[in-house]
């Protein structure tokens, strides 16, 4: 247990140094890791497909889906930092990665009642926890600054949604790999598992926050 968890924390601080570094530079660099990030959970997608269906026929269907929709990721995440700044999405990562904190701290530690059939390790508590620690980066900027404090219920209600959608995100993924017969997507991130393993909401997130975003 401590050598995973000296895995994943090794591994998050690498993440991050490259998820920054990509974001901050310019565009085109953000783009790039948008393309690579995607190419590997495409990849990964296309694993548990051939674990769900044998027959290669049947997974046609949900290999080009999963590559318009990763498709749609990449549109999203670049075309957000293009119109809003790099602010903007760091603001919208910070909601998601808080609300996997919360859903995994305050699950392990309070437990109780499962949430759902998908996922054994998901609870209700877990669940809350998610959508209680989505509102930090919100909090946190408004300490910080007073950009948010004119529309600090937009602001509440924007953080819920992404919590929300993370949640389902990852409970999507979970159904794959509950059908799939695995634990993890992949192997490609020490500690964490898979690239779907870790940016599971993300990539559900940000295309259905632009959409939204855009529409309304």
């Amino acid at each position: 247990m401590k050598k995973e968890l000296i895995q994943r924390i090794i591994t998050s601080i690498v993440l991050i140094t490259i998820v920054l570094n990509c974001l901050l530079i310019n565009n085109y660099t953000w783009l790039l890791l948008l393309f690579v990030v995607s190419f590997i959970c495409w990849f990964e997608f296309i694993n548990l497909f051939k674990r769900i269906w044998k027959r290669k026929i049947k997974i046609i269907f949900p290999i080009i889906l999963s590559f318009i929709f990763l498709c749609l990721f990449v549109y999203a995440g670049y075309k957000f930092r293009f119109d809003n700044g790099a602010k903007a999405v760091l603001v919208i990562l910070g909601i998601c990665i808080f609300s996997d904190i919360g859903g995994y701290i305050v699950g392990k530690s309070i437990g109780g009642k499962k949430l759902t059939k998908i996922s054994p390790n998901k609870t209700i508590s877990g669940s809350l926890g998610s959508f209680l620690f989505s509102l930090f980066p919100i909090g946190i900027l408004m300490i910080l600054s007073l950009e948010f404090q004119d529309t600090i219920n937009q602001s509440i209600l924007m953080c819920l949604f992404i919590s929300f959608v993370c949640q389902s995100g990852d409970l999507v993924i979970s159904y794959f790999k509950r059908l799939a017969r695995v634990k993890d997507t992949g192997k490609i991130l020490p500690g964490h598992g898979g690239m779907l393993d870790r940016i599971d909401g993300i990539i559900f997130a940000i295309p259905l926050f632009l959409i939204i975003k855009n529409v309304l």
